[in-house]
């Protein structure tokens, strides 16, 4: 085991933990918290795969711009800060049959699965590669999604408008 193997171990460990957190944490807060953990183990693990464009997309978009955000809007409602969320309907039976159903046909298929084996490759930045692509062969698409989300967005401001604001 080198040292990129114990450092990859590690943030698995952190990135499962944390995301486990999220889940059974009874505190709004803490789950918060430990998804800013989860979200950046995540970006951590791109970086591993070398997807660098995905984990600065991870950091900036998810971490930056939407956990600041619901963190900021959790702290900022004081109604909700020390607010005990309790579920009424608690059926662990019936979830850990389907977690262990999950689990049993991931691991199957990656169990039967024919594996590509590359040896260690020298990994190079992708994000030159993926910029002229959007700004080469897939400007026509990535202006229509713009456009598209333009409009998704007037839209949505419209529905939220009052009549009398018309």
């Amino acid at each position: 085991m080198n040292i990129s193997d114990i450092v990859f171990i590690i943030f698995a460990f952190v990135t499962v933990a944390s995301a486990a957190v999220v889940v059974f944490s009874k505190s709004l807060i803490h789950s918060a918290f430990s998804l800013l953990f989860t979200l950046f183990g995540v970006a951590v693990l791109y970086v591993f795969l070398g997807a660098d464009f995905l984990a600065a997309t991870q950091i900036l978009v998810y971490i930056g711009g939407i956990l600041i955000l619901l963190l900021f809007g959790v702290m900022l409602t004081h109604r909700l800060y020390n607010l005990n969320l309790t579920t009424e309907r608690f059926q662990p039976v019936t979830g850990a049959i389907i977690a262990l159903a999950v689990f049993f046909s991931l691991s199957l298929v990656a169990l039967q699965t024919q594996w590509k084996i590359v040896e260690n490759e020298e990994l190079e930045p992708t994000t030159s590669k993926i910029g002229k692509a959007f700004l080469q062969e897939y400007l026509l698409p990535f202006e229509i999604a713009s456009i598209l989300l333009l409009v998704a967005l007037i839209g949505a401001a419209m529905l939220v408008r009052r009549r009398t604001d018309i």
